[in-house]
């Protein structure tokens, strides 16, 4: 299935900032972080088609993901 991932802030370093994802069916949002390398501990905040979604959430073909890092300020 074919699946849009769109990345942002520092995720885009040394990646992409949006392409289009060839996964396997069934294939969980958990699991395409974890195919690009990005630790599940780094995840701010998970959408797909612009809602959030638990990390189990089973992606299907046409999905649109963003990702972002979490944030700190002060």
């Amino acid at each position: 299935m074919k699946v849009t991932i769109n990345l942002f802030a520092t995720f885009r370093d040394g990646r992409f900032k949006g392409e289009q994802r060839e996964l396997a069916e069934g294939t969980t949002l958990r699991q395409a972080i974890a195919g690009l390398g990005i630790a599940q501990g780094e995840v701010g905040m998970a959408l797909i088609n612009g809602r959030h979604a638990p990390l189990e959430h089973p992606l299907a073909e046409g999905d649109v993901v963003a990702l972002a890092p979490s944030l700190a300020g002060g």
